[in-house]
């Protein structure tokens, strides 16, 4: 059970060790690590040389701020194991998380991903059982997932919300099928920058139309949604 793991890194240094320090114990090794710098204003390589003795780690730098999904797709392009699974940097794994994930994709060959509840800060994120239909109207698999490297058909660039919502649609489009494992395998930091920058529920309930106006990053989120929408006929 070879793991590849891809951090994407945005001005995350500060948390960026969390996340390291999550890995470095965890009880199945990651034989990959590889942090991408996507043209971060702090410094995240001083963190990664910490961690070069504990981990099979890389670090890689751009000058220029791609997107999430770019960075993703380059850090796939540079590893090689068969499985593979996209980590925030602000997010950290209990100490079997990785084990946890090989297993239940081992025991489940018919599955090309697994996917798990979480913490985003002490809110805790419950999934579902895998089920097309239900995931046709809204995402519920974080990007977290543990996959088969052979089945990932890559991030769409060109996504700036949404892109894990997309990703899973293409596989189950594709014919793959996940498996859920209820438990919380792990937990994010809650930021208000970055990947991890989510309105409270309330906020996408309210009835905007009524008031005449509607707040700027849920009008950025309705948009994307609908672009997903129309891209996979939903």
């Amino acid at each position: 059970m070879y793991i590849a793991v891809i951090i994407p890194c945005f001005n995350h240094a500060d948390i960026l060790r969390r996340t390291l320090e999550g890995l470095s114990i965890q009880s199945l090794k990651p034989v990959e690590v590889v942090v991408i710098d996507d043209g971060s204003e702090d410094n995240p390589e001083t963190v990664v040389r910490d961690f070069v003795d504990r981990l099979p780690i890389k670090f890689h730098k751009l000058y220029k701020n791609h997107g999430a999904p770019y960075v993703r797709n380059l850090g796939a392009r540079m590893t090689t194991a068969p499985l593979i699974i996209f980590l925030d940097a602000d997010a950290e794994l209990v100490p079997n998380a990785l084990e946890f994930f090989a297993l239940e994709l081992e025991s489940n060959t018919d599955a090309d991903f697994v996917y798990s509840n979480f913490f985003w800060g002490i809110k805790r994120f419950k999934a579902r059982a895998f089920n097309f239909d239900a995931l046709k109207k809204r995402n519920y698999i974080h990007t977290s997932s543990l996959m088969r490297r052979s089945c990932f058909p890559g991030f769409d660039e060109s996504l700036k919300k949404f892109q894990d919502w997309d990703l899973w649609l293409n596989m189950a489009e594709r014919g793959s099928r996940g498996v859920w494992i209820n438990h919380e395998l792990y937990r994010i930091e809650p930021r208000r920058q970055g990947m991890s920058r989510w309105m409270p529920r309330i906020a996408y309930l309210v009835p905007w139309s009524r008031f005449g106006f509607m707040p700027k990053e849920l009008t950025k989120y309705r948009q994307a949604e609908e672009i997903v929408r129309k891209k996979h006929g939903i």
